[in-house]
């Protein structure tokens, strides 16, 4: 079981329910049933991260990518505690799940819409979402090989995460959900642009073409800066945007920590330095959809 729980990386999971909780904040009181809403997009945003974890760990060995060069902590298949046979059907399952969680999700956000168009367009996405968790590193001209990896998280995480979230509860879109939208779908990025940086002459010898690779580590550490600066201006913006009171303000502690943080990146030196840093932003990245949650509606 514990090679499983490891394939599977659950200390990505945090970061991934950033944009649920992000998403619930706003949507929350505009939902007749928002319990059950929030947890079937939990379950479902869960069992996608997971499947992209399973997909990255093929995937990347299949490739060679992951070998005994690499950097960060060993992958299931890297190490041999799981076949290839066994992850192939691990993946099958996986999608069945996700699919299982995914539509579970739209019977409950929209069964008193008389209109089925919202649930198919979802629907879609939800789609989308999986061939993209699995295409990133799996089959031929995986796009997390040739820098598209950055746009996606951007995306996935932050707009669709969000924004999509959002809309499971108020069936309406908002402009106000596009800034906490922006700035975690940013730190998001953020967090995979330092795995980028950390596997990044790895990555180069494997011919994964990161967004780092092909800048190069030190302009990597910049698009750090950028990132993680938009990121916490469009929060901000978004905090001020919304203000009903001083506990609006709660949600901001984690992202001047996050810019104290970059600081730090800016001066690594040796990538192996930068795994530490990336739990620090995924873990505030976290707190700050938790805290948007739980702070909302004072």
């Amino acid at each position: 079981m514990s090679r499983w729980l490891s394939a599977m990386r659950l200390r990505t999971l945090p970061l991934a329910a950033s944009c649920v909780f992000a998403g619930a904040a706003f949507g929350w009181s505009l939902a007749p049933n928002p319990g059950w809403i929030f947890f079937l997009a939990l379950l479902t945003t869960f069992s996608l991260q997971i499947l992209s974890n399973l997909a990255n760990d093929y995937g990347d060995f299949a490739t060679g990518v992951d070998n005994a060069n690499r950097v960060g902590p060993a992958r299931a298949m890297q190490s041999g505690s799981i076949s290839k046979t066994e992850m192939k059907r691990a993946l099958i399952i996986s999608v069945f799940f996700t699919l299982l969680s995914g539509i579970s999700l739209l019977f409950v956000a929209f069964q008193e819409d008389r209109s089925f168009i919202p649930a198919l367009c979802f629907f879609a996405i939800g789609l989308v979402a999986i061939a993209a968790a699995i295409k990133y590193t799996v089959g031929k001209n995986p796009y997390g090989y040739s820098g598209f990896g950055d746009l996606a998280v951007f995306i996935f995480f932050g707009l669709v995460g969000v924004g999509g979230n959002y809309f499971l509860y108020a069936k309406a879109f908002d402009v106000s959900i596009l800034f906490p939208a922006i700035a975690v779908g940013l730190f998001s990025t953020a967090v995979l642009n330092l795995n980028n940086l950390r596997d990044h002459v790895n990555d180069k010898a494997g011919g994964k073409i990161t967004t780092v690779v092909r800048l190069g580590f030190d302009r990597g550490k910049k698009y750090h800066f950028v990132l993680v600066f938009l990121a916490f201006s469009s929060a901000v913006i978004g905090v001020y945007w919304n203000f009903v009171s001083w506990i609006s303000l709660i949600p901001s502690i984690p992202l001047f920590t996050q810019l104290i943080l970059v600081l730090k990146v800016l001066k690594v030196q040796n990538p192996v330095d930068l795994d530490g840093e990336l739990k620090k932003v995924a873990i505030l990245t976290f707190l700050y959809g938790l805290l948007l949650f739980l702070t909302s509606g004072f």
